[in-house]
């Protein structure tokens, strides 16, 4: 696989190299016969039966319909000697196994095996058409893009004529393996919050939807001695200042600036996830309440309470959660007379 790859990655260069329109190999009808079979006896599905495609990418395959035997006579015809790989002459790996134990076995059987299965096999090439336009038209009914992750209706998923078919057309972009599918689909019940990865993705079942999200990294814990400008994860900025409060003065509203008392906060603050236990009282409320349950209320799905952020002060009260509310202990009121203002933003939209 590795001589592959580099064989192939030169042809390509070399294609670029004198502006040729693409690389035609020698492919003939038996190769695609082996690779059926291979990919029968490993399981790969529908696709598999496919076999050896005539084109893929600029790679194109003009003998796929012409057997070994019949290249061998032409160039018998015309006094053309060719080169056999020795090592094709081996049965230790498994193309060789089945070109050289399995393929005359069936032959054996009925000597048209070769024929037949280098027909089915374009039969299910036109199959496989319909199947994914199929899928496809599914995938549309039950998955949708939101706020960079992907959303998977599980209703409308089992309502489906084949929702595990469906499911994989949407998670093999994801890194899951047909066998995953196969786990995720048998758990498409699961309780909120189970989570399921891949090489590269999580996937965690929420509320009747399934959700997949990037894998990221922990989100780092920051602290703030006192006020300033801040870079969060090389990503974001956070900007603290203190301000009189004097005539004129004005709350600001927006979801990601944040006023509170500056006497009722006491330096250091810390920036950092929300852990396990965490509480505040909600502004406008009395009463405490964990991150947790009002993150839930806010219909919040596990990535997302993953990614939420918080400021505490060195008491460790909660002074803002972050984006959503500020804690109702620190909130300006008509004795405060200084403010300190929050402010936390994309690197790129801070002014």
């Amino acid at each position: 696989m590795a001589a592959r790859r580099l064989r192939y990655a030169y042809f390509e260069q070399l294609r670029r190299d004198i502006g040729a329109a693409a690389i035609c190999v020698a492919h003939h009808r038996n190769d695609n016969v082996e690779t059926v079979l291979m990919n029968l006896v490993r399981g790969t599905g529908i696709h598999g039966l496919v076999g050896i495609r005539p084109q893929n990418g600029n790679v194109v395959r003009p003998l796929l319909c012409i057997s070994r035997d019949d290249i061998e006579a032409y160039l018998h015809s015309k006094g053309q000697v060719y080169v056999t790989d020795s090592t094709n002459l081996v049965p230790d790996v498994l193309r060789n196994k089945i070109r050289l134990k399995l393929i005359p076995m069936l032959m054996d059987i009925n000597s048209n095996a070769v024929d037949n299965i280098q027909r089915t096999s374009e039969y299910i090439s036109e199959a496989v058409k319909v199947y994914d336009e199929s899928v496809q038209a599914d995938i549309a009914k039950v998955k949708q893009d939101e706020e960079g992750r992907t959303v998977i209706d599980i209703r409308r998923l089992t309502a489906l004529v084949s929702p595990e078919a469906v499911l994989h057309g949407i998670l093999k972009d994801y890194g899951f393996t047909p066998l995953q599918v196969v786990q995720i689909y048998a758990n498409i019940h699961a309780p909120t919050g189970r989570i399921m990865s891949s090489s590269s993705h999580d996937l965690a079942f929420d509320r009747g939807r399934i959700i997949i999200s990037t894998r990221k990294a922990p989100l780092p814990s920051m602290g703030l001695p006192e006020p300033g400008t801040y870079i969060y994860a090389g990503t974001r900025k956070l900007r603290i200042e203190r301000q009189d409060i004097e005539e004129g003065f004005h709350i600001p509203r927006k979801a990601f600036k944040a006023c509170i008392d500056a006497d009722k906060v006491k330096f250091p603050l810390a920036l950092r996830p929300v852990q396990v236990g965490d509480r505040f009282v909600p502004f406008g409320m009395n009463g405490s309440k964990l991150i947790s349950d009002y993150l839930t209320d806010r219909k919040k799905d596990i990535f997302q309470k993953k990614e939420q952020l918080v400021i505490t002060d060195a008491t460790g009260m909660t002074v803002w959660l972050v984006g959503e509310r500020t804690d109702n202990r620190c909130r300006i009121t008509t004795s405060t007379t200084r403010a300190l203002l929050l402010s936390f933003s994309e690197v790129h939209e801070f002014v």
